[in-house]
C-alpha cells in the first residue's frame, strides 16, 4: 500500500481548496523520494508528472495544475487558463479567479505563500524566496488580485513551510542588504554560531511584508523544511551535504 499524500493546511485559509504538500505520498525512490514534484531535478519525468497529479488531487481534486519557471522574481502572472508545462512563464507568483485552477509553487527552503479573498473569488500564490521576499513578490501578488475584484483588506495570507531562523545561517553581506533596506529589518536576525554570521527569520520576514502590505489575517505554520527531512526537501541540506540533486515540494490553491 503506498504512503498518503501528506498535506499541511492552513487555519486562514479554511473553507478554500488548498494544501502545502511536503514530501510524502510520492512515487520517487532514493534521493528523490518520495513527492518530488521538480520539473528540474533530475528525476524520471514519468514519476515527477505522478507525484503532481497526486498533489492535485490532495489539494484541489480535479483541478488542472499551473506552476511556473520560477527565477526568485517579483512577477505575478494573473491566469485565464492553464499553459503547457513547457511554456511556462519566467515569474514567480501567480493569481486567478477561474475556478478549477490549481495555482502550484514548487519550493525546498523558500516560502510559499497562498493568499485568498473568499468574498471575490480570487486567489493567489507566491514563491518568497529571500531575493523575492526583499524584492516585493508578495506585493506584485495582492496588487495582481486587486486587479481581479479582490481587496486587500479581506485577503487572508499563510505562509507555508520553510527553512526556519535556526537553520538559515547568513553572512555580513547577507545581512547588510536587508539593513540597507530598511534598518528595522535586523529584527529578523540574531547572532550566529560562528563569527560574522547571523540566523535569518524568513518566515517572519514574509509575514511582516504581508501585514505591512495591508494584509490583516496572516498564518505561518512554522515548519522548518532543513530540519524535517522526513516531512520535506531542502536545497540547503542537500548543499550541505555535497549531494547532487534534491527534490522539490508543491504548493497549491485553486477555486
Amino acid at each position: 500500500m503506498s504512503e498518503e499524500v501528506e498535506v499541511f493546511r492552513a487555519r486562514a485559509l479554511n473553507g478554500i481548496a488548498h494544501g502545502f504538500l511536503g514530501r510524502k505520498g510520492g512515487v520517487s525512490t532514493g534521493a528523490m523520494a518520495s513527492l518530488n514534484v521538480g520539473l528540474g531535478s533530475t528525476d524520471d519525468p514519468a514519476l515527477i508528472a505522478e507525484n503532481r497529479r497526486r498533489a492535485v488531487e490532495a489539494a484541489l481534486p480535479g483541478g488542472r495544475l499551473v506552476s511556473l519557471f520560477q527565477v526568485h522574481s517579483a512577477d505575478c502572472v494573473t491566469v485565464a487558463e492553464p499553459w503547457e508545462e513547457r511554456l511556462r512563464p519566467h515569474a514567480d507568483a501567480l493569481v486567478t479567479d477561474r475556478p478549477g485552477l490549481a495555482l502550484g509553487i514548487l519550493t525546498a527552503d523558500c516560502a510559499p505563500v497562498l493568499f485568498a479573498d473568499r468574498e471575490a473569488g480570487v486567489v493567489g500564490a507566491a514563491h518568497a524566496g529571500w531575493k523575492g521576499a526583499i524584492g516585493g513578490v508578495t506585493d506584485s501578488t495582492i496588487a495582481a488580485m486587486e486587479t481581479l475584484g479582490a481587496q486587500r483588506e479581506r485577503i487572508t495570507a499563510a505562509v507555508g513551510p520553510c527553512i526556519a531562523r535556526a537553520s538559515y545561517e547568513v553572512d555580513v553581506v547577507f545581512l547588510a542588504r536587508f539593513a540597507d533596506a530598511d534598518p528595522e529589518n535586523e529584527r529578523f536576525f540574531t547572532e550566529g554560531r560562528r563569527e560574522d554570521h547571523w540566523q535569518f527569520d524568513l518566515e517572519a520576514y514574509v509575514a511582516h511584508r504581508l501585514a505591512s502590505a495591508g494584509i490583516r489575517t496572516v498564518e505561518m505554520l512554522g515548519q522548518d523544511t532543513y530540519a524535517r527531512e522526513d516531512h520535506f526537501y531542502s536545497f540547503r541540506r542537500a548543499t550541505h551535504r555535497q549531494e547532487p540533486d534534491y527534490g522539490r515540494q508543491i504548493s497549491i490553491i485553486g477555486l
